[in-house]
């Protein structure tokens, strides 16, 4: 963070960090980002609103005043927050069958989720939870969003194919379109081939190119010009012109329905933090920036808040619109404040021309993204280096496909749990030994050695916790009982050990207990964290082991040692 963001901070100001300061050579370049990705992003926002099943309008609420929230409250320069596939997809699953699509009821329980995603933020910040985006790994990730991309591009293809589609889930939707065929309408097969060729093949020649803006107001035109509508192609209506309505969800907000949305405004918090601040992270690495998760939590949850009280659906960090920003130059918000900004003009003067737009055209939009979140090539990647958890990844999705987007990221975050307690339940101990020439080295617990006669260094690589604790036991109890000569020291090296719970404590004392009955000391080395040394201090292991038991040096530990037993001062 800057000495100037700093300051803002400590002024009780935090907010323009991801403006200021502006460099003037750089305003140009923004400018142009900003106007970039208003062309990329209109047609795609509007598209989420096909996945969340809102007007389409309220796809441009996104990318104005959430949008402008962030700009002014996040901290990270980089990052775009607008409508995101994954959220929408989880939206629509929620409600079906509580409300109608595209009705004000709909979009009433929508603000609603996007006001208790904005409180579940809030205690995120409050309670400093920003490092709960670490526990949904890249590999579940991978298999979250493909099941969502096949679950969105599967929900798409009636609308390109002009049939009245139906049924819940992808392969009842198929079933429905297979059943449905003989009523496909060429001009809508038309319009949709028209808009992938042309969104491929722009991607193909340059990502700056708007192929989606290009379809949009080429199917525009097309449809005016031949009147599309008299030959059975739907069209999206009359779409509202002017600024969005400021206020509350217009729907009665009780303790039932609270309790109903929030495991879905759970599972959305959780995609919120996880592509928020990964991609952050990210691009402040990139140019050598500092961000603060704290500060982003704040842009969020004004940007939720915001998204709630203009009648739109829930925002969050956006990977692909970021990453449009970053690719046409952009280097600060004012990229997106320039976007906002455009939008409004949209919303003025411009809402008319899209009455006329076919269906079709984001029924092809919608496809595409859903395609590119269908990641076979991160899924074969997987399953080439880790075919554990390429199981993982492929349950995930298919979860997500027959169950639906919400169980899927609730199961995507308990798999990640259940991954890292794998990994942390058998860590890789060792014991330290020294060669020859007396330099350390680490040997296997199978074949044990003592750095000095009677002396054993035992290196625990992990936090020690409830998982592990029995293994921390064992594995000491093995190493004492096995030890030729025997033991007068046993030292345990924690400089790995981040953390240490009430179950490892009590493996602790008992250890401990154990070792004196056997004439052994316990002592330990490189204990770093001043948490490690809180807890011990907590749990009273620090009395009952002895604060002179505490070394901060392995080499004052061995120097200690053999003061105290100088015969043994050489290795065995």
């Amino acid at each position: 963070m800057t000495e100037e963001k700093k300051e803002r901070t400590r002024m009780g100001l935090p907010i323009l960090q991801g403006i200021l300061p502006l460099t003037p050579s750089q305003i140009p370049a923004d400018i142009i980002a900003g106007i970039t990705l208003a062309a990329l992003s209109i047609p795609e926002v509007m598209g989420y609103t096909k996945i969340s099943g809102t007007p389409v309008i309220t796809g441009l609420y996104t990318i104005l005043i959430p949008m402008i929230l962030f700009a002014f409250f996040g901290s990270s320069r980089h990052l775009v927050v607008g409508a995101d596939s994954a959220t929408a997809a989880i939206l629509a699953a929620t409600l079906t069958g509580m409300a109608a699509p595209y009705s004000a009821e709909w979009l009433a329980m929508a603000g609603v989720l996007a006001l208790l995603a904005a409180a579940l933020l809030v205690l995120a910040r409050i309670l400093r939870l920003g490092f709960l985006s670490d526990f949904l790994s890249r590999t579940v990730l991978i298999g979250f969003l493909t099941g969502v991309g096949i679950q969105v591009a599967v929900g798409e293809i009636s609308g390109m194919l002009g049939l009245p589609g139906g049924g819940h889930g992808p392969l009842h939707k198929i079933i429905k379109d297979l059943q449905q065929i003989g009523q496909m309408n060429l001009y809508d097969v038309t319009i949709s081939l028209s808009v992938i060729v042309v969104i491929i093949g722009s991607k193909k020649v340059s990502k700056k190119i708007p192929g989606a803006l290009i379809t949009v107001i080429g199917a525009i035109i097309a449809s005016s010009v031949f009147d599309l509508a008299d030959h059975g192609v739907n069209v999206l209506g009359a779409v509202p012109i002017g600024l969005p309505k400021i206020g509350l969800p217009d729907t009665h907000v009780d303790k039932a329905l609270i309790l109903t949305l929030l495991p879905t405004a759970f599972a959305m918090f959780v995609v919120i933090l996880t592509q928020s601040a990964a991609t952050s992270r990210a691009y402040a690495a990139r140019y050598n920036e500092g961000f603060s998760e704290d500060v982003d939590l704040v842009g969020l949850t004004l940007a939720n808040v915001g998204a709630a009280l203009s009648g739109t659906f829930v925002v969050n960090g956006s990977p692909t619109k970021t990453q449009m920003v970053d690719s046409a130059g952009g280097r600060s918000q004012l990229s997106q404040i320039t976007t906002s900004l455009i939008v409004l003009m949209v919303l003025l003067f411009l809402t008319g021309p899209l009455a006329l737009m076919p269906a079709a055209v984001l029924s092809a939009v919608v496809f595409l993204i859903g395609v590119e979140l269908i990641d076979f090539k991160g899924m074969r990647k997987i399953w080439v280096q880790s075919r554990t958890e390429f199981w993982v990844a492929l349950v995930t999705a298919v979860v997500v496909v027959t169950i639906g987007v919400e169980q899927g990221i609730l199961l995507a975050m308990a798999l990640s749990l259940a991954d890292h307690v794998r990994r942390s339940y058998r860590p890789k101990n060792s014991v330290v030994a020294a060669d020859e020439k007396g330099r350390l080295r680490v040997v296997p617990l199978t074949a044990p050695e003592q750095l000095r006669p009677g002396l054993m260094v035992y290196r625990f690589t992990h936090t020690m916790y409830y998982a592990n604790a029995d293994r921390l036991s064992q594995e000491v109890v093995d190493l004492v009982n096995s030890a030729h000569p025997p033991l007068k020291w046993f030292c345990i090296e924690a400089s790995a050990v981040a953390g240490v719970d009430f179950t490892a404590a009590a493996t602790l004392r008992s250890l401990h207990g154990f070792l004196r009955g056997k004439g052994v000391r316990l002592v330990f080395a490189d204990v770093f964290d001043e948490t490690v040394r809180d807890e011990f201090d907590r749990f009273e292991l620090t009395g009952l082991i002895g604060k002179d038991a505490f070394y901060p040096r392995l080499p004052e530990m061995v120097d200690a040692y053999e003061k105290l037993f100088p015969a043994t001062g050489t290795r065995n």
